[in-house]
């Protein structure tokens, strides 16, 4: 049982990430994708977030009607800042029987010698990577833990949706019904 592990701020999460999951079911080989909520990835400004626990409920209404989605706090308990090969080997240990495989966007492989580890990563572990716009190519791309899926290009980002509601539009298709709703009635993203 192939396990992807889907990482991000989901800040919020969006139709995008939803589309990319679902893609990566079903046509890239895996039986489940957990939703790994980090509470900060060091590459990234942490002002921005909302608290874990926020984040973590609008996942968790968004992938309510979706049986091989799960959303995953499992980093919430980590020592921060979250690094991927620290998480990688609690999940290990906590499920032996578990084989994860990650799911990057190519973004993410063009930067992917920057991260902890990212020798060991690459070596025991399965990249499913996403095409991303305008990305340069990695010297990881050929390497033989690396599938490149030719998922479609969404251009949909958190922080379009967080600017969007900050202006006042409505861009509730943009979101899980659920999730909407519930940043609208928090009044989520607004200032």
């Amino acid at each position: 049982m192939l396990t992807g592990l889907y990482f991000g701020s989901f800040n919020p999460i969006h139709i995008g990430h939803l589309a990319i999951a679902n893609y990566m079911l079903e046509f890239g080989g895996l039986h489940e994708v957990w939703f790994v909520v980090s509470p900060q990835n060091p590459l990234k400004p942490k002002e921005s977030l909302l608290s874990d626990y926020q984040r973590l409920e609008l996942v968790n209404l968004a992938l309510r009607d979706f049986s091989r989605f799960r959303a995953s706090n499992i980093e919430f308990g980590l020592p921060q800042p979250s690094y991927t090969v620290d998480t990688l080997a609690y999940l290990d240990e906590k499920f032996p029987n578990r084989e994860f495989a990650l799911i990057i966007g190519e973004d993410n492989l063009s930067s992917f010698q920057k991260w902890k580890n990212h020798e060991w990563i690459l070596e025991n572990r399965k990249l499913l990577v996403y095409p991303r716009p305008n990305c340069p190519r990695s010297p990881f791309h050929n390497h033989r833990n690396v599938k490149l899926i030719d998922a479609p290009m969404l251009e949909i980002s958190s922080s379009f949706i967080r600017q969007s509601i900050k202006e006042g539009k409505d861009i509730r298709f943009f979101l899980p019904e659920k999730t909407w709703e519930f940043i609208s009635e928090m009044h989520f993203y607004k200032k």
